[in-house]
């Protein structure tokens, strides 16, 4: 039979409701957990040292030596590389950064890394995680999509190109299944090992297709 709109959208709504009682928590945890990993620690030092170099700025711009477009345009080039000495001494950036030689061989930074260890709460954690890495300015406003497409390495090239894209698409597709399917597997085996080695083969297995894709893609 033909399901009405009424039947069809109280079970979309149960389903939506089933998810969210048992996803969200997580996902918000998480995000909570890589915000402060990301947020801390502060330096206030450096973070003076950037303060100065807006104070000069506009400085240069009362004596008349700048425009306003001038000093607007060198301050958010000052708070973009803030933003990103930030990153990258904060907790968060220093675990991708010891993680990262493993996984640049597959196209990916540190904080791709970083969203793939978190993923292993929830694979939706992967994208929250890149929603906090790459906020950029904090009132910029832009979709995670445009700052993901805007997003570039140390030597200005993209970070995310169609190939890292579909290397990263294929290891959060294959990769550690979420923690409550290793919960469900050892419960159902009867012992931790098939856990363990759930984890082992699926990691490995990702890693090696990903690898495959992206260096001979790199060479196509």
């Amino acid at each position: 039979r033909m399901p009405t709109t009424r039947s069809v959208l109280i079970h979309m709504w149960d389903k939506s409701q089933q998810y969210l009682k048992k996803m969200g928590g997580v996902i918000l945890i998480a995000s909570i957990i890589i915000w402060f990993l990301g947020y801390f620690p502060i330096d206030h030092e450096r973070e003076a040292h950037f303060d100065d170099q807006i104070v000069g700025i506009e400085a240069q711009h009362s004596d008349g030596l700048i425009d306003d477009e001038k000093k607007d345009e060198q301050i958010v080039q000052v708070e973009d590389l803030r933003n990103v000495a930030h990153q990258e001494s904060s907790f968060i950036g220093r675990i991708g950064k010891t993680i990262e030689p493993v996984m640049r061989p597959l196209g990916f930074d540190w904080k791709i890394s970083v969203s793939l260890l978190s993923g292993m709460a929830a694979k939706e954690v992967v994208i929250s995680t890149l929603g906090v890495l790459y906020t950029g300015d904090s009132e910029d406003q832009e979709s995670l999509k445009v700052r993901l497409q805007d997003s570039t390495q140390p030597d200005g090239s993209p970070s995310f190109t169609p190939l890292v894209v579909v290397s990263l698409l294929l290891f959060v597709l294959i990769y550690f299944p979420c923690v409550a399917t290793i919960v469900a597997i050892k419960e159902e085996s009867g012992s931790w090992k098939w856990g363990l080695f759930s984890i082992i083969y699926t990691t490995s297995l990702a890693w090696i297709v990903s690898f495959l894709v992206y260096q001979i893609g790199s060479m196509l």
